[in-house]
C-alpha cells in the first residue's frame, strides 16, 4: 500500500466544469508525501522549496479557476514522490538527486516500488485530466520557477508562455499578456516543451489538437496573497478575451 486512510487523495479538482472552457492543470501543486514513505529522507524545508513543488502555482490556479468559472485539476503530492509532468522513461521521474540535494527515499527503488507510484499517483492525475479534457476546448498548465538559475544568475523573465506550435491559445496569450503585465513576458523561457521532460502538453493537448500553453511564473511574484491576486487578475483578463 502507498496511501493510508489519513493520506489525502492524489488528485485535487477545483472549480466547475462548464463543458467548454479552458481546462487548468497544476502538476506540481503540492509537497505532500504519503505516510508510507516517511519524509523521503528530505528536510521539510527542502520539501517546501522548489525541488518539492511549484510554490504559488496552486494558489494562482485556484483563483484563476474561480474567476474563469472553469475546472482545475491539480496534483497534491510532491514531485519528489513522482513528477506528474514527466513521461515514464524520464530519468528524473523519481529523482534520487534534485538540484544537487539528495533524496534518500528514492535510492535503489525496486521496479514494483516505481510501478506503485506511477499507477497510484501519476496515472490517476492524468486519468482525471483526460476526463476533463473531453469537456473543455483548451488546456492551460500552470507552473512556477525560481528567480535565479542554478549558478545564481538572476532571471529577468517574469512569465514564460510555452508551446511548440503557434496554436490559438499560445498566440493569444503572447499578444495579450504583455499589455496586461508590467514585467517581461517571454515565449518559451525559462524552459521549452520537450518530449523527454513533459507529459501533460504532449499527451493531452498536442496529441488531440487542443489549443494550449504551459505558463511558467517566477515564484517570487506569487509568494504572498497580494502577488497571487495581481497575477491572477492579469491572467484572467487575458484569458477572458480568448475566443473559444
Amino acid at each position: 500500500m502507498l496511501f493510508s486512510e489519513n493520506d489525502p487523495a492524489p488528485v485535487l479538482s477545483h472549480g466547475v466544469s462548464d463543458g467548454g472552457g479552458i481546462l487548468l492543470t497544476c502538476e506540481h501543486a503540492g509537497h505532500a508525501v504519503p505516510s508510507a514513505l516517511g519524509d523521503l529522507g528530505v528536510p521539510q524545508a527542502d520539501l517546501r522549496d522548489h525541488i518539492g513543488w511549484d510554490p504559488g502555482a496552486l494558489a494562482v490556479a485556484q483563483v484563476l479557476a474561480d474567476r474563469l468559472q472553469t475546472r482545475l485539476v491539480a496534483q497534491r503530492y510532491s514531485r519528489l514522490v513522482i513528477d506528474c509532468n514527466r513521461p515514464r522513461s524520464a530519468p528524473d521521474l523519481i529523482p534520487e538527486v534534485s538540484d544537487t540535494r539528495a533524496v534518500p527515499g528514492n535510492v535503489a527503488l525496486s521496479v514494483e516500488d516505481r510501478d506503485r507510484r506511477w499507477h497510484l499517483t501519476h496515472q490517476p492525475f492524468h486519468a482525471e485530466v483526460a476526463h476533463q479534457r473531453a469537456l473543455h476546448r483548451a488546456l492551460l498548465s500552470i507552473h512556477s520557477f525560481t528567480p535565479q538559475k542554478r549558478d545564481g544568475a538572476p532571471r529577468a523573465t517574469q512569465i514564460g508562455v510555452l508551446a511548440r506550435d503557434g496554436n490559438r491559445l499560445f498566440t493569444h496569450l503572447m499578444t495579450e499578456l504583455p499589455t496586461l503585465w508590467p514585467g517581461q513576458v517571454v515565449a518559451n523561457d525559462p524552459y521549452e516543451i520537450e518530449d523527454d521532460s513533459d507529459y501533460t502538453i504532449p499527451v493531452h493537448a498536442e496529441r488531440h489538437g487542443l489549443p494550449h500553453a504551459l505558463l511558467e511564473i517566477r515564484n517570487d511574484l506569487i509568494a504572498d496573497a497580494a502577488g497571487v491576486i495581481r497575477m491572477a487578475e492579469a491572467l484572467s483578463a487575458a484569458l477572458k478575451g480568448y475566443r473559444l
